[in-house]
């Protein structure tokens, strides 16, 4: 079901913004995820930022799909009360989702291995222990770390689950209110080519693993979806281990919004990830 707004109308409306690729593939770039609570984080190697239009997903004339452009926005009511009670997330929201993915995907299982919470405010990210919203052009898995993954949560049914088609979906939303700023653009991951994506190491505290960023291309189609609320969310596949005919990988990043109210809420948002078996 498209999502309307008062706004709507039948012509797209772009807006130019600054998002950061990394420059070249060098070999010095690494992914270094932050701790909640703590500095936000640095990457290694070489980025640019780079001016490129974004175009307001409400206003497209076609709905987007998790299969060719990667991602899509979906209505979607939630009983949660308090998105910081670890207890209504276990209880509540990863069923919620679990159905959500099932009725959009058809998939005949649903796993929900990760939330995590991030703010644009330091102060609540301090107050709350939060991330920090990423503000590097990336995609969450590669070819390698994506089956590895699966190995890591699920070892025991791993290889049997991997004889089958699986891809890994991410679920944003907003849990405090509308979202006025740093909203996700969104890559059109039929514009990207093989060659602008790069496998880096996603450092962290707790392991290693792999990670995408990307270099820019004049021919990628930018996203987004201005003032989404607590009863939207957003849909992006990061991984699927089908090799043809579907998008397997979805770049993306949060940016400033250069017509946001300064004083505005900052936002904060949960992204839910998932296994999706077919």
């Amino acid at each position: 079901m498209r999502i309307e707004t008062t706004q709507q109308k039948d012509v797209p409306v772009t807006k130019e913004v600054t998002l950061q690729y990394l420059a070249n593939d060098d070999g010095l770039a690494a992914y270094v995820a932050s701790v909640a609570g703590g500095e936000v984080a640095q990457h290694p190697g070489n980025y640019i930022h780079q001016q490129v239009k974004v175009v307001d997903g409400r206003r497209l004339a076609t709905e987007p799909r998790l299969d060719k452009e990667g991602f899509i926005l979906k209505s979607h009511l939630t009983k949660v009360r308090d998105f910081y009670d670890d207890h209504e997330i276990a209880g509540i929201y990863e069923d919620e989702i679990k159905s959500l993915l099932k009725a959009e995907t058809g998939a005949a299982r649903i796993e929900v291995f990760d939330h995590t919470r991030r703010s644009a405010s330091e102060t609540v990210r301090l107050k709350r222990k939060l991330r920090e919203h990423a503000t590097v052009i990336h995609n969450d898995y590669t070819a390698e770390s994506g089956p590895k993954r699966l190995r890591q949560l699920l070892p025991d049914e791993a290889e049997s689950l991997l004889q089958n088609r699986f891809a890994i979906i991410n679920v944003w939303r907003s849990i405090n209110g509308v979202v006025h700023n740093h909203p996700l653009a969104m890559c059109d991951a039929s514009t990207v080519a093989q060659e602008d994506l790069v496998a880096v190491v996603r450092q962290s505290k707790d392991r290693v693993g792999e990670i995408q960023l990307a270099t820019y291309n004049p021919g990628h189609r930018w996203v987004y979806y201005p003032e989404m609320t607590e009863n939207e969310a957003l849909l992006f596949k990061t991984y699927d281990s089908l090799e043809q005919g579907v998008t397997r990988f979805t770049i993306h990043s949060a940016f400033d919004d250069p017509d946001a109210d300064a004083k505005s809420p900052a936002r904060e948002s949960i992204e839910t990830r998932c296994f999706v078996f077919y």
